[in-house]
């Protein structure tokens, strides 16, 4: 039978509007910081060139070559970037009940990062070059995909068994997920050790995350993956609703929670693994970003895991576009600001607690 939207309870409708006006609203701020990232730089170019140059309308050939062969693919990496590491920690905090679950709090993301690391420097699947621009050149993307993806699954493995022992709390899960990323830090350090003078160099720039070393290339790997794993978790987003719940009332109407917790967190250490392996390590953007739109569209799952794609994608293209203006000409990787922002709020979070 056919109900009429009419029919619909107005304050259902007026829920759903408002939530609807602050993604459309969430998009279009994407789209002008976008446009300001692309503008500002050593070089700056005014915005309605940009607008005309994107359109291929502009003639200019000078803002072409800086806009489609630098700024562009740099922009849109942190765009998606942002938003694989968001959905994935807000992903996290659902499936494992925990406020303070992302890849970066949950030791995944130094997993990944010892992960592409050890097949860059053990398994030669990286160049290794002395000058500061190219440091690392990964020539085997799914060898080092691979080897970050296997660790970082080990580290959810850990992560899941431990959240179905008894009277877990979400403090242990992070102690647990401080202490896996400690083990992984010390093995990036033992290679550290062992490496030359331009490894070591090499290494260490590679590990602070900064999304300008990814080509069109990479950027269309990261993409690929970015959006099949969102396009699951939305698909999900009852099933996370009914999981925050608890597990008993979710397996009361239906949903198998284990599997759908297994398969989510598959998928978010593939898109961590692979946002890593291409960027290096990017903290705390998995964290902050839920607790921001939490607090402003609510815990609806079906609104918060798009409205958290969209913080994820303007927090770090808005923290990229920073870091290259800070120490104009000299470039900042990204990661140094990520952790600066986030820092305080995962303080201010383990101090005070969340309470959904």
């Amino acid at each position: 039978m056919h109900i009429n939207s009419k029919q619909l309870p107005e304050q259902y409708l007026r829920y759903t509007y408002r939530k609807s006006v602050l993604l459309v609203s969430g998009l279009i701020l994407l789209l002008a910081v976008q446009i300001l990232s692309i503008s500002v730089g050593a070089v700056e170019i005014p915005y309605m060139d940009v607008v005309k140059t994107l359109l291929q309308q502009s003639g200019n050939q000078r803002w072409e070559l800086i806009i489609w062969n630098i700024r562009l693919p740099q922009a849109l990496t942190a765009v998606v970037a942002g938003l694989g590491l968001a959905v994935a920690g807000v992903v996290m905090q659902a499936v494992l009940n925990n406020p303070l679950g992302s890849p970066f709090t949950l030791g995944m993301s130094h997993a990944a990062a010892f992960g592409a690391a050890f097949s860059v420097m053990v398994l030669g699947t990286g160049a290794m070059h002395s000058t500061g621009a190219d440091a690392v050149n990964v020539v085997n993307h799914y060898v080092t995909t691979g080897v970050a993806f296997m660790f970082c699954i080990l580290t959810a493995i850990v992560i899941l068994l431990i959240s179905k022992m008894k009277k877990t709390s979400p403090e242990v899960m992070v102690l647990t997920g401080v202490a896996l990323g400690s083990l992984f830090t010390a093995g990036t350090m033992f290679l550290q050790y062992f490496a030359d003078d331009i490894q070591l160099a090499a290494m260490i720039f590679w590990t602070f995350g900064d999304v300008a070393r990814a080509s069109w290339k990479e950027l269309g790997i990261i993409t690929l993956v970015t959006v099949i794993t969102t396009i699951y978790f939305l698909f999900n987003s009852w099933n996370y609703n009914a999981i925050v719940s608890g597990d008993e009332t979710a397996k009361s109407i239906g949903v198998n929670v284990e599997l759908v917790r297994i398969l989510s967190m598959l998928a978010a250490s593939v898109v961590t693994s692979v946002i890593i392996a291409f960027l290096g390590i990017i903290g705390f953007v998995g964290l902050i970003c839920p607790h921001i739109v939490r607090r402003i569209i609510g815990d609806d799952h079906r609104f918060l895991i798009p409205g958290t794609c969209i913080m994820g994608s303007i927090l770090l293209l808005a923290a990229d576009t920073a870091a290259r203006m800070i120490l104009i000409p000299h470039v900042l990787p990204v990661a140094i600001l990520t952790s600066f922002l986030g820092a305080p709020l995962f303080i201010f979070l383990i101090i005070k607690g969340y309470k959904r």
